[in-house]
């Protein structure tokens, strides 16, 4: 390969997109996976089924770190490993620090995925002074007031803040003024950082609620209209719907039965039945029904199953206009 081309290629790698960086922790994944399994080539589609994106978004995005794989056969699980381990920083040890240590914290400090993955929680700070001396996943907890001794000491280059809101641009302040340049944050508070600083937040309560949005739209919203089904075809002792509100049916304690409620006044039009239609008249030519805001004490339902209106003989359909 010519210098030129060699040169293009590196410069090219150099300068990695958000999105592809975003996807390579999914890619190491998949690649530490099959590695374990012994399996040595792995297809686009199989990444590409892992990150939610098209075999050609992984290509792309792997050649920017200068992969690329073999047609028809795919890329060497061991050598992409390799790559994105580097290209991630992954090949050296990493020192965090993690500030608030309560029932997150906790959780967090006695993960034991994260020296797999070359980061090493070193110390842990918390600002309540009982918890000093307390040991959580082999690592004591100290004062906050020794936090920027402890990241000199340990070479932190990571700072975890699991502390509660109000705190957390205090804590990551002190953190940037020490060193540290690179904050992952669980607190749920925008962080204020100057230019150099990366921060990654978490927060599980937006997670959530972006969840809870996509389970809505599983479902009709809240008041949504539902299409009047003919009222007059119901059985007794059945609900109805009009204009979104529950129309109870003929019940078994006399003949019509009652409604309870008020119903919204709105039109239907609805075609009638064969039996409703006038010797003069097309059968299926639409009726106009209106619906009354409640029905009269007393009242029963006519041959069209709706409600009987004020002033209608007994007996006859719903009031027409």
């Amino acid at each position: 390969m010519s210098k030129t081309r060699r040169t293009a290629r590196e410069n090219r790698a150099s300068a990695v997109p958000e999105a592809t960086v975003a996807r390579l922790p999914l890619y190491l994944r998949v690649l530490t996976t099959l590695g374990d399994e012994g399996v040595s080539t792995v297809s686009s589609d199989t990444l590409a089924a892992a990150a939610g994106v098209t075999p050609a978004k992984v290509r792309k995005g792997l050649s920017y770190l200068g992969s690329y794989g073999t047609r028809g056969v795919g890329y060497d699980v061991g050598v992409l490993l390799d790559r994105i381990s580097a290209r991630l920083g992954l090949t050296e040890d990493r020192a965090v620090m993690l500030v608030g240590v309560g029932n997150l914290g906790h959780a967090l400090a006695r993960y034991g995925g994260f020296p797999a993955r070359g980061f090493r929680i070193v110390a842990l700070v918390d600002a309540d002074p009982s918890r000093a001396g307390e040991v959580v996943g082999g690592v004591g907890i100290r004062s906050v007031d020794e936090l920027e001794r402890l990241i000199e000491d340990f070479q932190v280059t990571i700072g975890v803040i699991c502390t509660p809101a109000g705190a957390a641009q205090q804590v990551c302040d002190r953190l940037v003024a020490a060193g540290v340049t690179s904050i992952l944050n669980f607190a749920p508070v925008v962080l204020a950082v100057p230019a150099g600083v990366d921060v990654r937040k978490v927060d599980l309560a937006v997670e959530l609620q972006i969840l809870s949005f996509h389970e809505a739209r599983k479902r009709p919203a809240a008041g949504e209209r539902v299409q009047p089904a003919d009222l007059g075809t119901l059985p007794g002792g059945t609900d109805a719907v009009a204009g979104g509100v529950g129309v109870q049916g003929a019940g078994p304690d006399g003949a019509g039965g009652r409604t309870d409620g008020i119903v919204r006044m709105h039109r239907i039009t609805a075609a009638p039945r064969r039996e409703d239609s006038r010797p003069d008249e097309a059968p299926g030519a639409g009726t106009e029904i209106t619906v009354p805001t409640r029905a009269p004490a007393g009242r029963g339902r006519g041959p069209g199953g709706v409600p009987s209106g004020a002033g209608a003989p007994a007996g006859t359909g719903s009031e027409t206009s």
